[in-house]
């Protein structure tokens, strides 16, 4: 028979007004400990307290039993702690040569945070080719499918994310693995998942730094069955269609994913289906995806907020083991503590300042790279700078620009963070004399695009601003180069100090410095944005919102709904 909570109530209640606890308690069977020590009962019937010796035993008894029990839980929290700190896999954070050292404070000491997420297809166990996928890459080496850079302002205010389509065609950075093996940088266009190919994150993070020059802290890297086990402990995500789907073409391709018109809450498999469908989203192309990709996290998120919360523990366990077992960080996430800390971060900002975006692109005219993607001229390079330099993509600022007047408020969104002082990296040699430094300067005035002729004479010219300032070891180069920016560029690190020097003296930011195996030496490459005068030509105000192409999706948007491609509707 089902007992309601008032029966049990009303029992309890009867029980007691007749000096009796159901089940007995600490003191003699039938009774309820008086205000003094003896019983209703007793004092009822004349009988005597229980004797002194009778009371502290039972005291010691108790404070013995909640000793245990402290002593206990402890032990089990910090052995589990142990057991969470075990289960954290890393790798290396950058393996490629031009590393950018992490973010830089603004001038009120407010730090942004910038994070590599990456999703890989591995299928190297059990689990994850359980769940499905071209047998043929069965233990092969992973891809990097997604691609996302999150980036947490420095105010806190507001958080952007700027997804790369899988099939963007790059340049890939010569990486070196821990162990040593070198992976050359590429003469061609390679397609930018292939990037953990070449080492691991490590070199994706690389990748991402050469192209869009933005300090990345740290990375996350998360496979199939993770994505299965986090959508699991989460209790599911709502995602939404405009049409039924069912993404299957008539070869057999396809996620797989079949989901009726509107809204779904979608965990397990049917999670990761939706984010990898191509065949079905929009116009069946790997932009749909990361569309789809966009509306999951987003909806992921809003369910985190309503679920990562101390009353319910045991939901905070689950998701906390399941994250954990599901990721692969850098050494500076490799601590439960600075997980829990990032995550802290990450909270503070609300849905509604959440912006996701898509880098933008445009298909690429290249000889069999049909299909394939390029970074979109002029407007990708717009959403890359608004992240470098700290600007909120949705418009909106930062929390409190008023504030920003006074040291410890939030900085202005636009302030050119990129434009501080370069100076050797921390724990680097100081700098050499300027008259002991030997600097190469080369022409690369006409720009990548090749678009404007060289100015004549124009690697001289600098040389002799540099020799002015000191540097009597300058040479003009008869060699040139094709730089849209101009940027220094150095061989080893025993020259860090002595290029950032240089760059001091020219007026250049700290992102022109770059350590490279393409040179001998300290080079200075005159760019297509130095093409006369002193200094270079400063670049246009930063836009204030992504561009129309970044395709943003707000994080309070609970709207969003998946078109569907034609013919693949049920």
């Amino acid at each position: 028979m089902r007992v309601r909570h008032s029966d049990v109530r009303e029992e309890g209640a009867s029980a007691q007004a007749d000096g009796e606890i159901p089940g007995g308690g600490a003191g003699a069977p039938g009774t309820v400990p008086g205000p003094r020590g003896g019983s209703r009962s007793a004092r009822r019937t004349g009988g005597a307290r229980p004797p002194r010796r009778g009371r502290r035993r039972v005291l010691r008894w108790v404070s013995s039993v909640l000793s245990l029990l402290i002593l206990g839980t402890a032990a089990a929290g910090y052995l589990y702690y142990r057991h969470l700190n075990g289960s954290i896999q890393t790798d290396a954070l950058n393996l490629g040569e031009n590393k950018l050292g992490g973010s830089k404070p603004n001038a009120f000491g407010q730090t942004p945070l910038n994070i590599l997420l990456i999703g890989s297809d591995a299928r190297n166990d059990a689990e994850n080719q359980a769940l499905g996928g071209a047998t043929d890459t069965f233990d092969g080496p992973p891809l990097a499918d997604v691609q996302m850079l999150l980036h947490l302002s420095a105010d806190r205010s507001n958080m952007s994310v700027v997804s790369m389509p899988r099939d963007t065609m790059l340049m890939m950075p010569k990486c070196t693995e821990p162990g040593g093996k070198v992976h050359p940088a590429s003469k061609g266009l390679v397609q930018t998942n292939e990037s953990i190919q070449r080492g691991g994150p490590g070199c994706t993070v690389a990748a991402w730094s050469e192209l869009t020059k933005i300090p990345i802290d740290h990375f996350m890297m998360i496979d199939f069955k993770g994505v299965v086990r986090m959508a699991d402990a989460i209790g599911g995500v709502p995602v939404c269609v405009e049409q039924n789907v069912h993404s299957r073409t008539r070869d057999g391709k396809g996620s797989g994913l079949k989901l009726p018109k509107g809204t779904s809450v979608i965990q397990g498999e049917t999670a990761l289906q939706w984010l990898r469908t191509r065949y079905g989203f929009e116009d069946g192309t790997d932009i749909g995806r990361t569309h789809a990709q966009h509306q999951y996290m987003n909806s992921m998120a809003r369910e985190f907020r309503k679920n990562a919360k101390l009353s319910n523990p045991v939901k905070l366990n689950s998701l906390a083991q399941a994250a954990i077992e599901a990721m692969v960080v850098d050494t500076g996430l490799n601590k439960i503590d600075k997980l829990f800390d990032l995550s802290m971060e990450l909270k503070k900002v609300p849905p509604g300042r959440i912006t996701m975006t898509t880098m933008p692109w445009i298909y690429s005219t290249k000889p069999g790279l049909d299909g394939r993607v390029e970074p979109k001229p002029g407007e990708a390079e717009d959403l890359f700078r608004m992240v470098r330099e700290d600007i909120a993509l949705d418009g909106q600022g930062s929390a409190s620009p008023a504030a920003s007047a006074t040291p410890g408020a939030p900085a202005s969104p636009s302030a050119p963070a990129q434009q501080q002082p370069t100076t050797a990296p921390t724990g680097a040699a100081t700098a050499a004399p300027p008259a002991k430094i030997a600097v190469t300067v080369r022409n690369s005035t006409g720009g990548k695009d090749g678009t404007e002729a060289k100015v004549k004479g124009r690697a001289s010219e600098v040389a002799a601003l540099l020799t002015g300032k000191g540097f009597t070891k300058v040479v003009a180069d008869t060699q040139t180069g094709a730089e849209d920016t101009s940027v220094i560029r150095y061989a080893t690190d025993a020259q860090a100090a002595d290029a950032a020097a240089v760059a001091t003296a020219l007026g250049l930011p700290a992102g022109s410095v770059q350590k490279s195996d393409q040179v001998a030496g300290i080079v200075v490459f005159v760019g297509k944005d130095w093409r006369t005068g002193g200094t270079p030509t400063p670049p246009p105000a930063a836009p204030t919102k992504a561009p129309d192409s970044a395709h943003a999706l707000n994080g309070d948007n609970d709207q969003a709904c998946m078109p569907i491609q034609p013919g693949f509707t049920w």
